[in-house]
């Protein structure tokens, strides 16, 4: 089983927690609203994907964050972008991408995202930021 979706607008990445000791001197964590919103938006289009299940067993993942092209890039650097040989180096890092998109897919998607025996990650601009998800069921070697 194959799944592929993606999700538009410019990749986000996993903020960590803020913590913060509450009135009865216990720490608290609270997770970022900007997070919260990406990782609703992550299941709401996985949910109304076509073939949206439940994936079994080991599974791969492939991650490509489309980055939006700079309004200042220069014409040079935009050649070089159409040739595939420029690439974003800003933030946020490919982990927290990585982070944002299986964290939220954990229970929809699959059971538990210690599932993932493969990940691939990459960065590239576009005209058309988002990100595209790809998870396949790994077939297992009798």
């Amino acid at each position: 089983m194959n799944v592929r979706f993606t999700i538009p607008g410019e990749p986000k990445g996993k903020a960590r927690p803020r913590v913060f000791m509450n009135k009865e001197g216990r720490s608290q964590a609270i997770t970022p609203k900007e997070t919260l919103s990406y990782e609703n938006l992550v299941k709401w289009v996985y949910q109304n994907t076509q073939d949206a299940t439940k994936l079994e067993g080991e599974i791969e993942a492939r991650i490509v964050a489309m980055y939006p092209i700079p309004k200042s890039m220069t014409k040079k650097n935009r050649q070089l972008i159409d040739e595939g040989k420029l690439h974003p180096t800003k933030k946020p890092d490919l982990d927290n991408v990585a982070k944002i998109v299986l964290d939220s897919l954990n229970g929809i998607a699959y059971s538990d995202d210690s599932q993932i025996v493969k990940l691939t990650v990459e960065k590239y601009y576009s005209v058309n930021p988002r990100v595209e998800v790809m998870l396949y069921e790994v077939e297992q070697k009798k």
